[in-house]
């Protein structure tokens, strides 16, 4: 198992460089081709507010102002991709339908990156992130000051279907990575989830991976965020949204608080 195409969606906007840096850092451990993918608003998405004759008058300007915007930001993201020094990258500009294709060139990647600004919610790509991570359920890597392919990794484990997917997608990562702690709270759940059954699937697959049983009480994000922080983890990985979407974003949730912190980079998966 191995990652080949790893996309990194660009906005036009100054956080474009340092994403496709981290993607061509991921890119690079495994010879893989970064693919910087333009996602601008897309017009299609505006005509159905003009009413009829959109065409004419202000609705005209509007519609000319937002194909200016978007040739600027292609520009720019353009300019970012350039100014990367690895190789093995292509730059694919998004036109009408831009959902559809930035979809569409999610499901022929291995796994997506993005910035910290997305995952919050912020900038012109929040509602990508959103889309991409939860609607197709692509794996996402939030890249973060302190990325490393090679050092240490801990994988957030409970047995469910949001962290054996985070689990299993992650394995080419784990496989290069110095060191891999699983971290879970038996008890805190009724569900049943053995780390050792885990262990032996990375075992299977070259990786040696040690266990930390974590305290049973208390919210799981802290104490996630606190093991992974005690054992030097340059990446956590872990299920995302394992409860509905609304009620995550009403009541916060596990995988907002781990959107919210600082440290370290994620690996997410829904």
């Amino acid at each position: 198992m191995t990652w080949a195409r790893i996309m990194a969606p660009l906005s036009g906007g100054e956080s474009d460089r340092a994403v496709l840096e981290a993607g061509a850092l991921i890119a690079g451990a495994f010879d893989a081709r970064l693919a910087g993918v333009y996602t601008p608003a897309d017009v299609a998405d505006v005509m159905p507010w003009m009413g009829e004759g959109f065409m004419g008058g202000v609705q005209a300007t509007a519609l000319e102002s937002l194909k200016e915007a978007a040739a600027v930001g292609e520009r720019k993201a353009r300019e970012a991709m350039d100014g990367v020094a690895y190789g093995n990258k292509a730059f694919i500009a998004l036109e009408t339908p831009v959902w559809a294709n930035l979809s569409a060139e999610s499901r022929l990647s291995d796994v997506v990156i993005f910035s910290d600004e997305p995952a919050r919610g912020r900038g012109a790509l929040a509602e990508a992130f959103q889309e991409l991570l939860a609607d197709e359920q692509r794996p996402v890597i939030i890249a973060r000051p302190g990325l490393k392919v090679g050092g240490v990794v801990a994988v957030a484990w409970d047995g469910g279907k949001e962290a054996s997917r985070a689990a299993r997608q992650s394995t080419p990562l784990l496989q290069k990575a110095e060191k891999v702690v699983i971290l879970t709270a038996p008890r805190a759940t009724t569900r049943a989830h053995d780390p050792a059954r885990l262990q032996d699937y990375y075992a299977a697959r070259g990786v040696k991976a040690e266990v930390e049983v974590l305290p049973d009480s208390g919210e799981a994000a802290p104490m996630l965020l606190y093991a992974a922080k005690k054992a030097g983890a340059d990446i956590l990985v872990a299920g995302a949204f394992g409860h509905p979407r609304l009620q995550e974003f009403i009541f916060g949730g596990t995988t907002r608080s781990l959107l919210a912190a600082d440290s370290p980079s994620l690996f997410l998966s829904h």
